[in-house]
């Protein structure tokens, strides 16, 4: 099963997906101009920067709140993925994986902006008027614009393929297995004992729906942030000397891999590559097209405004919370020691703050676990609505019995993999799998959406920026260019 995984996985997450991570974000980042680089201070000061402005809020149609739609997409990207899933590209592809996951993250911000900015254009209202959107939504409605006649059925058929194989992330269990790994190792608790009350209170949380989850997301996502990044921070400053010595070898193993040390097995280039890349995708989404699916319900008066929340959705993710990790693994020596996931991460700040940083971490584990997982509810509870939404009272009903079997996978993979003592790359592995088919349609669909998102670009800054001219019949959303063209 391992072996199988792991050629797969190869094959997968191989140079044709490499290629297309990066060069999505390449095209992207170029067809705006190098927006993210050249209008860093603009995207910086709308989105961080209007947090403390209130009048910037709540503005537009949506039914929830820019900020409660980023807490929420941020909490449900910074999680796990920055703990567990970085330590694991560095303990199998070297430090060197750290540089390729700043590529993939650079590149990625245009990328994800384009993603989000595309469900916010295309999202359509349920029977109560509530806005949802995401990659099944302009994959039937803005690739079937696209094809003539019959064919239209075509994007109805990927939508279907896109959502199926994103669902089957619903089974992979990765979210609670590495939250439970990493507080269980940190407070030296029973795994299975543990994973019974944590999957409870991501159940409790759930019951109350979308609702609660945003809440929930909205006050503990900037404290947990915040918290964790001066924990790791303080071991990067502690070590300072070293900083010098420590990005040299992630230049060098970036290129040409890293030699055996320690617990370290070695790993050539092309590990450094994948792993980075693929962790990156897994840890910021972009390209993944899950966070698109809340950000879709937010209001907002145009969706290149939305897109700016996906950029600083993963320069946040990427740029500082995972950078800060891997440096802090890297300068604590840990990197090499032959742990891999969560426990490397608990290890590295057991270095500066002894059982005290071991327990701090797990807290952070289980607090960015549990906002990564009851997000993620959002998301498939998006794509259930999708799917059912011509049959109202089913939706409601399946909807409903969702919420109460949505922790059951985690808690079986946790059960399963403590029984028969699989170790954590395994279910990294599966994790992997599962995540390379949809992240490669939705690629393939939004670089050929690419177009409607330079359109879109070019309004915006136009509206709002003053570069070029504003086009008064320039419809900035899908539902009012319909109506437009009815007679």
């Amino acid at each position: 099963m391992v072996t199988f995984l792991q050629n797969a996985v190869g094959f997968l997450w191989g140079t044709p997906l490499i290629v297309l991570v990066l060069g999505s974000g390449a095209l992207f980042t170029i067809g705006t101009g190098f927006f993210q680089f050249r209008h860093f201070g603009h995207f910086m000061a709308r989105t961080f920067g209007s947090l403390f402005k209130k009048e910037e809020h709540d503005v537009g149609s949506g039914h929830v709140s820019a900020f409660t739609a980023i807490a929420t997409a941020i909490g449900g990207a910074v999680g796990v993925g920055n703990i567990g899933g970085v330590a694991t590209a560095i303990a199998v592809g070297g430090p060197g994986a750290l540089f390729w996951l700043w590529v993939a993250a650079l590149l990625g911000m245009a990328l994800k902006s384009a993603e989000v900015t595309l469900a916010v254009y295309y999202r359509s209202t349920d029977e109560n008027g509530e806005p949802y959107g995401g990659p099944t939504y302009y994959i039937q409605r803005g690739i079937g614009s696209m094809l003539p006649g019959k064919l239209k059925k075509i994007a109805s058929i990927l939508a279907v393929v896109f959502g199926a194989g994103f669902c089957c992330n619903f089974f992979s269990g990765v979210q609670a297995y590495t939250i439970t790994e990493g507080f269980t190792s940190a407070f030296h608790l029973p795994v299975i004992g543990f994973g019974v009350v944590y999957c409870i209170a991501v159940w409790i949380i759930v019951l109350g729906g979308g609702k609660r989850v945003v809440e929930f997301a909205g006050k503990v996502v900037p404290f947990m942030i915040v918290a964790f990044v001066l924990g790791a921070l303080g071991i990067v400053l502690v070590n300072f000397t070293q900083i010098p010595a420590a990005f040299a070898l992630i230049f060098k193993s970036a290129f040409s891999g890293t030699a055996a040390v320690g617990g370290f097995a070695g790993a050539a280039a092309s590990a450094a590559i994948q792993n980075g890349i693929a962790r990156s995708v897994f840890s910021n989404e972009a390209g993944q097209g899950s966070s698109t699916m809340i950000h879709s319900q937010a209001r907002v008066e145009h969706p290149v405004r939305q897109g700016l929340w996906g950029m600083f959705e993963v320069f946040m993710d990427t740029m500082v919370v995972c950078t800060v990790m891997s440096l802090a693994i890297i300068l604590s020596g840990v990197w090499s020691s032959g742990l891999q996931g969560a426990s490397m991460s608990v290890a590295a700040f057991g270095t500066l703050y002894g059982g005290l940083g071991s327990k701090f971490v797990g807290v952070a584990i289980l607090l960015f676990g549990i906002t990564t997982q009851t997000g993620w509810f959002l998301y498939y509870d998006v794509l259930l609505r999708h799917a059912l939404n011509n049959n109202i009272a089913l939706k409601n009903k399946i909807i409903k019995a969702f919420r109460f079997v949505y922790p059951l996978p985690g808690l079986i993979t946790i059960i399963y993999t403590t029984m028969n003592g699989l170790p954590t790359g395994t279910v990294w592995l599966l994790t992997d799998f599962l995540c390379a088919v949809p992240t490669t349609l939705n690629i393939l669909c939004v670089i050929a959406l690419s177009g409607v998102y330079f359109r879109l670009v070019k309004d915006y800054k136009a509206r709002y920026m003053g570069i070029g001219t504003v086009d008064p019949a320039f419809k900035v959303f899908y539902e009012n260019e319909k109506k437009a063209e009815r007679p």
